[in-house]
């Protein structure tokens, strides 16, 4: 007879087996989900996001990486991929590294293409050279210059192009040679740690200095004839201004501007105002030519051209006219995106439309993951720069978002594709009014609400705010451009030649109103904008991480992996830096906590995009011109500001204001080189600030001020080059030595995307 002990045991035991049947067979689960995903091909679209990595280890470095090695690496796990076809998980992982290390090496490959010098210090010089580019404002205007001449600068160090700008509206056009005089300045690096680096973007633009013309600007005949690529793009840029003047004309206010930059990718008639409402409103990218205009465009183009083929009977059953369509909408895909420019944002958004289009052309089917995956390739193969940047991030998250959308509708309910065109051999699809009435809204609702899900942390990470009325700007955003802007634009550009665009424009314009109207709308709303801190450095790649395994895989088993990666990045994002005093890479402006805790800039020369940048990162909502500080002190000398514990922060403009403020003051700033002797704890001088550039102070009552830096004291890429060695070894007083960030050059004329 068993003890009672035993009889205790022997039921626990029951009870547990019994639990055992019941329980989920989790292995066989994920085994399940595995040969899904493998079947499926899934897995190979985590290859571009190795590829995206490579790039981004190559920028993270501090100094220029070789070429040998990751070109050696790349092809060993190339070739050691191909001999292990027969094993998956060795296939994979040797796939994963390849593709790396190819980023890695397209990422080298690119900065050796587009090495050209690079300004080294504030100069006055004459110019000469031709116009490419003009940006007209409402006054004033900005042009990019192909350098042929600099007085006084050795021809090795004269920049490729510059971008100046000009009070007055000038007299030329792109194709000019013109001769000029102007204060140049290195592009400017971050303004605080982290910050939005618009010399690293300048690099890869080939502009090599920024700066303001002074004085006329004179016509020369040009010493030789221009290359057919210049004649042929200052002929595009004079018939873009040509057109954007018209349009904001016809329409006027800031709808004509929107009209513009929607019709010619001329943005610069817009109003600051403008350009805050439609940002707050969640609804920037109406300004911008990406992937909703290009997709528009060619799906019209796609459409029209197929429906007037389909008009002949003999074309339409003898004759692949789908194809023919496709070819069309690729060729009219390729004049949109020369006739607004060509920027960066556009060629990626035409990638992707013409791989779309390319399946379609090889029988294959056009919305998939796997389109998107050659894009983002193509993109790294390309412009790998590119990665870094919020258009390219919010285009491919959206896209990716759609398409995992639309592929499981499909899956979920068994849908062709194109869910009104019947199979072959069957009927007219029942149920239509149904589909447009419900099914069809109902999914674009969802889609929508998904896709503004995927771009939110990129949104909050580059701007620094969100609309939590964005859901509804949106649709109703994208539905006037769909319906108003881009047929608009297309019919306009098309009667412009005959001057029978009038009334299109008026059309685009009424369409523009509407929108502006609904922006306003959602800004006056109640909690419009959340204004966020920024992100520690880690948040944003666990984030992407997190939207990339909800878009890439099938199973609900592995996309579950997005809620560690989601978690770990909201934790990031509420945990950024804070810092409580923030120098400028210029030396001659600071940002300084007061005793209610906001920033408040000191400086006699105000810098309203470093402000903009400073209180964006400390999720403050302030206009920039409201946080300069009214209690610090400023004479002819310097600037004195109050820091924690009757600590000071000196900001230093004359030589003869260094005794006294080393001796009294916590931290010196300064865009002089200070004396040696200098006493001052952190003195942020000219040699400190070229090899850390932006600083960031944070306070604690234990420790005092911990300092970061937006510049390595190594760094030295070509965007980012190491400054002359200075006559002494001083850098800053004692504890600086392990910072870490930008160049001193002053902020001029950012561009909308660093904003």
């Amino acid at each position: 007879m068993p003890t009672p002990d035993r009889t205790g045991a022997l039921a626990a035991a029951a009870g547990f087996a019994r639990a055992a049947a019941w329980a989920p067979d989790w292995r066989g689960a994920f085994l399940s989900a595995l040969a899904r995903e493998v079947e499926e091909r899934r897995f190979f679209l985590w290859l571009p996001v190795a590829a995206i990595g490579g790039v981004a280890l190559n920028l993270a470095a501090d100094q220029e990486p070789s070429l040998w090695l990751p070109a050696l690496l790349t092809a060993l796990f190339a070739g050691l991929a191909w001999m292990s076809r027969a094993r998956p998980v060795a296939l994979g992982v040797s796939l994963g590294l390849a593709a790396l290390f190819a980023g890695f090496l397209s990422m080298s490959l690119r900065t050796a293409r587009v090495a050209a010098p690079v300004l080294d210090r504030i100069r006055i010089v004459t110019l000469q050279g031709f116009v490419e580019e003009v940006d007209l404002r409402t006054v004033g205007a900005r042009m990019v210059i192909g350098v042929a001449s600099a007085d006084g600068m050795p021809r090795e160090k004269v920049p490729r192009r510059v971008r100046v700008t000009t009070r007055k509206t000038p007299d030329v056009a792109a194709g000019d040679f013109v001769e000029l005089k102007a204060r140049l300045l290195p592009p400017s690096r971050a303004a605080l740690p982290g910050g939005y680096d618009f010399a690293r973007d300048a690099f890869f633009a080939g502009v090599g200095a920024v700066g303001s013309t002074l004085g006329p600007i004179r016509l020369l005949p040009p010493p030789g004839d221009a290359s057919l690529s210049q004649r042929f793009t200052a002929a595009i840029d004079q018939a873009r201004n040509r057109l954007a003047l018209r349009v904001n004309a016809i329409i006027g206010g800031d709808e004509g501007a929107i009209a513009a930059a929607m019709v010619t990718g001329k943005r610069d008639f817009l109003s600051t105002d403008a350009k805050d409402l439609i940002r707050e409103a969640g609804i920037f990218h109406i300004i911008t030519i990406s992937g909703v205009q290009m997709t528009l465009v060619a799906g019209i183009f796609f459409v029209v051209t197929r429906r007037l083929l389909a008009l002949s009977p003999t074309l339409a059953l003898k004759y692949p006219i789908k194809k023919w369509a496709a070819v069309v909408a690729i060729a009219g895909s390729l004049l949109y995106d020369v006739a607004t420019g060509s920027r960066v944002g556009t060629e990626r958004a035409l990638i992707m439309t013409v791989i779309v289009l390319g399946a379609v052309i090889m029988n294959r089917r056009a919305l998939t993951m796997r389109n998107l995956a050659f894009a983002v390739l193509a993109v790294v193969a390309i412009e790998p720069e590119a990665i870094l940047g919020v258009s390219f991030q919010l285009s491919f998250a959206a896209v990716a978002a759609l398409v995992a959308v639309m592929e499981a509708r499909i899956a979920a309910h068994d849908l062709d594709p194109d869910p009104f065109v019947p199979k072959r051999g069957e009927g007219p699809k029942r149920g239509t009014l149904a589909v447009h009435l419900v099914d069809r809204p109902l999914a674009l609702l969802f889609a929508t609400a998904f896709a503004t899900l995927a771009t939110a942390s990129f949104m909050a990470y580059h701007f620094h705010d969100l609309s939590p009325y964005v859901l509804i700007g949106n649709p109703l955003t994208l539905t006037v451009i769909e319906f108003f802007a881009v047929p608009g634009a297309l019919i306009g550009a098309a009667l412009y030649p005959l001057g029978l665009d009038g009334p299109v424009w008026l059309y685009v314009g009424a369409g523009i109103k509407f929108i502006l109207w609904v922006a306003r709308f959602i800004a006056d709303a109640p909690g419009s904008t959340l204004h966020l801190r920024a992100f520690a450095p880690y948040a944003l790649p666990f984030l992407a991480l997190a939207v990339m395994s909800a878009a890439i895989w099938r199973t609900w088993t592995f996309r579950l992996s997005a809620v560690p990666l989601a978690l770990i990045g909201l934790v990031g994002a509420t945990h950024g830096p804070r810092y409580d005093v923030i120098v400028a890479p210029s030396g001659d402006l600071a940002a300084v906590r007061d005793a209610d805790g906001a920033l408040e800039v000191v400086g006699k020369r105000f810098n309203a995009f470093a402000a903009e940048q400073w209180l964006s990162a400390d999720g403050d909502g302030r206009d920039p011109a409201e946080a300069r500080s009214p209690d610090a002190p400023c004479d002819r000398l310097g600037c004195v500001a109050d820091l924690p514990e009757g600590e000071s922060l000196s900001i230093v403009f004359d030589r003869l204001a260094f005794d006294e403020d080393c001796e009294r003051a916590e931290i010196v700033v300064s865009a002089l080189s200070a004396p040696p002797g200098c006493k001052a704890k952190f003195v942020l001088d000219e040699t400190a600030l070229a090899r850390l550039g932006a600083v960031g102070l944070t306070w604690s009552d234990d420790k005092g001020f911990a300092l970061a830096s937006d510049r390595s004291a190594l760094e030295n890429r070509p965007w980012s080059p190491a400054p002359e060695p200075a006559r002494d070894d001083r850098l800053v007083r004692p504890g600086l030595a392990a910072s870490h960030g930008a160049d001193p050059a002053d902020a001029a004329d950012q561009p909308e995307e660093g904003r």
